[in-house]
């Protein structure tokens, strides 16, 4: 039974699905779009909404916290100074997905997700 289990597999165990997850949020801080599978954008979403949240309050201890979330001392550096002040009046809605074409080669769903300006 799937009892308190919430969010998606993406067919994959939960150290490989950590690891995907900071790898995503580190490429939409970095780059600030990008293009995914549709199911990898909705799982995404509330992971990094909850960081930027996170990273609006400028501690120590924030940051160390940002860092063990992120395991990038870059990526959290230009969060806390270039992202998140941006929505400091904001309630939440941090990011928008734009769903995308098929893709060709194996028809997964895409979507494109980005911050809010």
């Amino acid at each position: 039974m799937k009892h308190h289990k919430k969010g998606r597999k993406l067919t994959r165990t939960k150290d490989q699905k950590t690891a995907l997850m900071r790898s995503l949020a580190c490429s939409l801080i970095k780059y600030e779009k990008i293009v995914t599978t549709e199911a990898k954008a909705k799982e995404l979403r509330p992971y990094i909404e909850k960081l930027v949240t996170k990273a609006m309050t400028d501690t120590l201890a924030t940051k160390r916290l940002l860092i063990s979330r992120l395991n990038s001392q870059i990526a959290t550096k230009k969060l806390m100074s270039a992202i998140a002040p941006e929505f400091k009046e904001r309630k939440g809605g941090y990011t928008r997905i734009i769903k995308l074409p098929i893709r060709k080669s194996d028809a997964a769903p895409m979507a494109q997700i980005e911050f809010v300006k």
